[in-house]
């Protein structure tokens, strides 16, 4: 009988709880399961997933191919045996004609296939045409650069800009659109798409944790044949320096769209003979995005297994652009990798080419995925760009009202009515500057339909404006119009700049490219920064309209109106995260959701699964233990400090000096015996300020010094490696040189930079110290209609409210995914203290991972836990784990 370790390709001798993770995944697939898997961090998780899930596409194809063989016998029989009998001829030639369509499909898909595979391995192993089509594109991309010289020479001569590009085209709606026209679209589309093989989905957090995944698909077994897709954004992928440059993702956008539509217009030209040529502005084209290009490196990004920064390297080499290219590669791609966003988001679901129907997905770091969910599908929008908006496309109507049809007019003015109504309900009018309008302060919260009949605007079909939005893309024809004219009103807060500069410095910029001498990026960077007010808000005022369409039920407003017009904001707030999840567990073939810790999986299950439509049956659910033993985790439940104060970090206590000094205490002792890196976790950001600046003026700072160094959590994202740089110095030097200080003191806090997705190992975490629980906001707005919301609709577990689970479980969550920065591999080990009583309650240890509740021991006085963390630390220096 073949083994697990058999079944199952691994680079290495695979731990038993892998074995079971990857038995149960492939069963999962297999299946058509709605997976949940939790498997903490540290246990390999990530590689149990890859060869797990790529076993079960191999063996799937396999008998997909077996079929294909299978069918291709009885198919030729069928016309002997019609003659033999003679039973029901109606019914038989259906199910004949059926078997002969299934075998045909099977049999074309395998064609396929060979001939992908044919032409992907002449390209693995043939290193002439690869350096052919290097050499081609290297020689297409001097031609275009010389063309792209001419261009812009004739740009800067140019006397009339054309508009043409800024004009929306005829509208029809869905209702008046001939049958034929839309049947005529929709056939292109399908001719020029290529069939989506199985494949599997692969979604994660962060740039950064998808990047990891990538570098261990690499490293696995299947690193050299399978075909993988490394999906971003184009700041992530693109590599044409006149859009990087321009830093703004929605600038970078609507730039490389803009050159895109251009290509189109010129190809056509191009092909009808009898078109004029006509003078004018000679616009411009990406030079990375020639179809051979384009095809030659999606061909090489199926070819082999690269990360973002290897496709950016090809496509600068090849002068192919990576964004487009490995969208191309999409349907033939076995493992599809991309970000969170791009997969639970319909519409961008959508733009991507990314089809869900029998596909696998797995949704990896997913312990907060209903929050992903409604964060993705709320939108915020300020007045200062509510009237900005109207006031662009006020100006735009006016400036093209002789050139646009009827029904554009139509559309164009029932936006406009909308925009004042929204403005209207933050107490401000439009036409006006918003800096300089009063409101009365205040927040409001309100149903869908309540605040679209405060805004008047309960009559317009917003369902009709969404799709208005969608066909003649005026949310981008706008924001060209606004760039176009920034200088001629449409913007009333930006300074004027007037033609004859803008050509001057157009002229200035060819004359620099001729001597071969680049403009300074970084002060075209900051030029553009500088200047943001610029971009046009439609995209997002487009966001909002679109979110007003979801179900009255599902989603609230809140109106937040501050001092001034510019300042005040609406907010819509998603309620039932599981409205936009039930389509991708509908469509799938199965969909997995991991995570380090799941818990708790009952509400997991109640407001994502059971809402979106699943069923107890399609559901499985895997845990496993840690792969450290126990003997290597030491967790503490602490109720009282040194002099005998009860541990609890409420509102009403947390700030009381007596507590304040007391978590000093606690902490200076535990310094006094643990080696290496102590991490110590605060409720919010606000606490900390407060609780810092008290140990300073105490002298608490000054006494943890003596033995720690320390850090803290800076304020920008951007400086956290340097601070975890230094931490990291700082710890192996103390190490090293056996001298006062032991390492090092890092304050972070829960939820922030520092608590998610930061590996703490070894000496860098001997100890984590939760400092009371990371309860949420009470009194937000937002939080209150949400714990109302499942109240009202989700059902009472153990009889409790679902809405005070709900804050329950966020805390937890959060103190979970701190804590287990610390352990990351089977010879770690590390000491966890959670100073607060309540954390000895049944139902908050509960909600701790197992592999950690089955460790953790409470104490009601500090002595016994202060000893039992001393005994620890002293027997691993002692005996340290193989």
């Amino acid at each position: 009988m073949e083994s697990k370790s058999d079944r199952f390709p691994f680079p290495f001798q695979p731990y038993p709880i892998q074995e079971s993770f990857m038995e149960a995944l492939y069963t999962a697939l297999d299946q058509g399961k709605v997976g949940i898997f939790e498997s903490p961090t540290g246990t390999g998780k990530s590689l149990s997933l890859i060869c797990g899930a790529l076993t079960w596409l191999r063996d799937h194809e396999e008998k997909k191919r077996e079929a294909a063989k299978l069918l291709d016998g009885p198919e030729k029989k069928c016309d002997a045996v019609e003659e033999a009998s003679e039973p029901d001829w109606v019914s038989e030639f259906v199910q004949k004609k059926a078997e002969r369509d299934i075998a045909n499909k099977l049999k074309e898909e395998e064609l396929k296939r060979k001939k992908r595979e044919e032409r992907l391995e002449m390209i693995r192993h043939n290193a002439q045409l690869r350096y052919a089509m290097k050499r081609k594109a290297s020689e297409e991309d001097e031609a275009v650069k010389l063309l792209q010289l001419s261009k812009e020479g004739a740009e800067s001569e140019a006397h009339t800009p054309e508009e043409e590009g800024l004009i929306v085209a005829e509208y029809e709606s869905d209702d008046e659109a001939t049958p034929k026209a839309r049947l005529c679209d929709e056939d292109d589309d399908e001719d020029l798409e290529e069939d989506h093989v199985t494949k599997i989905y692969y979604c994660s957090r962060t740039h950064s944790q998808l990047a990891q995944f990538v570098h261990e698909v690499q490293k696995s077994p299947y690193g050299a044949v399978v075909r993988l897709v490394n999906l971003g954004s184009r700041q992530n992928l693109c590599v044409n320096p006149e859009v990087v440059r321009l830093g703004n993702v929605q600038m970078m956008n609507d730039r490389c769209l803009e050159m895109q539509k251009n290509k189109r217009e010129k190809r056509e030209k191009a092909s009808d003979s009898e078109t004029k040529r006509r003078r004018g502005v000679a616009k411009a084209t990406c030079p990375f995005s020639g179809f051979e290009s384009l095809t030659a490196m999606r061909d090489e990004v199926l070819v082999k297994v690269r990360d973002v920064e290897q496709l950016l390297q090809h496509g600068r080499e090849t002068h192919a652009c990576p964004y487009y290219s490995t969208r191309m590669a999409i349907p033939a791609a076995q493992v599809v990798v991309l970000p969170y966003q791009s997969l639970l988001h319909a519409s961008t679901r959508k733009a991507s080419g990314i089809k869900l129907k029998d596909q696998i997905v797995i949704i990896d770091e997913a312990h907060n995925l209903t929050d992903t969910i409604s964060a993705i599908h709320s939108v915020e929008i300020s007045g200062a760009q509510l009237c900005r908006a109207h006031s662009q496309l006020s100006q735009y109507c006016e400036r093209y009202r002789s050139r646009l049809k009827a029904k554009n007019l139509m559309y164009i003015k029932q936006i406009l009515f909308v925009l004042e109504g929204l403005v209207r309900t933050l107490g401000g009018k439009v036409g006006q500057n918003p800096n300089t309008q009063s409101c009365q302060p205040g927040s409001e919260l309100l149903t869908i339909n309540d605040f679209l009949f405060k805004a008047q605007v309960d009559n317009i079909n917003l369902f009709k404006v969404q799709k208005y939005f969608e066909k003649s893309m005026i949310s981008q024809k706008l924001f060209g119009f606004v760039e176009k004219y920034e200088g001629s009103g449409v913007n009333t807060h930006s300074g004027s700049k007037n033609k004859e500069n803008r050509r001057t410095e157009g002229l200035g910029r060819f004359l620099q490219m001729l001597q071969n001498k680049p403009t300074d990026v970084s002060d075209q960077q900051m030029a553009v920064e500088d200047k943001p007010i610029l971009s046009s808000p439609m995209m997002l005022v487009e966001s909002f309209l679109f979110a007003l369409t979801n179900s009255n039920k599902d989603g609230r407003v809140v109106i937040q109106r501050q001092t001034c017009l510019s300042q005040s904001s609406l907010k819509f707030l998603l309620l039932n995260v599981a409205v936009h999840f039930s389509q991708i567990v509908q469509e799938c073939r199965a969909v997995i959701i991991a995570g380090g810790t799941m818990q708790p999986v009952a509400d997991f299950k109640e407001q994502l699964l059971f809402s979106a439509g699943v069923t107890e049956e399609r559901i499985l659910e895997f845990s496993c233990g840690h792969v450290i033993p126990p003997e290597n985790i030491l967790p503490i439940v602490l109720c009282a400090g040194p002099s005998g104060q009860q541990l609890e970090f409420t509102f009403q206590t947390r700030d009381t000096p007596q507590m304040m000094e007391e978590t000093g205490r606690v902490l200076s002792n535990l310094c006094n015996v643990v080696p290496g890196g102590v991490v110590c976790f605060f409720p919010s950001y606000e606490y900390e300020k407060s609780i810092l600046g008290h140990w300073e003026r105490s002298g608490v700072l000054q006494r943890l010094e003596t033995k720690k160094k320390i850090f803290q959590e800076p304020k920008k994202a951007s400086q956290v490696e340097q601070v975890l740089s230094d931490y990291s110095k700082c710890i192996q030097r103390c190490s090293n040189a056996g001298s006062g200080q032991t390492g090092a003191l890092l304050f972070s806090v829960v939820g922030g930079k520092m608590s998610e997705g930061i590996n703490f190992s070894d000496d860098l975490g001997r100890c984590i110290v939760m400092v009371g629980m990371p309860y949420p906001n009470i009194k937000s707005p937002e939080l209150q209609e949400k714990m109302t919301y499942l109240d009202k609709t989700m059902p009472h577990i153990g009889g409790k409210r679902p809405g005070k689970a709900l804050i329950e479980n966020l805390c937890m969550k959060a103190v979970n995914q701190s804590i287990g920065r610390a352990i990351r591999h089977r010879a770690d080990y590390a000491c966890i203290v959670l100073c607060d009583h309540r954390y000895a309650r049944s139902g908050t240890l509960h909600k701790l991972p197992e592999w950690i509740r089955s460790s953790t021991r409470t104490h009601t006085t500090f002595g016994p836990a202060f000893a039992s963390a001393r005994r620890f630390f002293l027997e691993k220096r002692q005996r340290p784990p193989l």
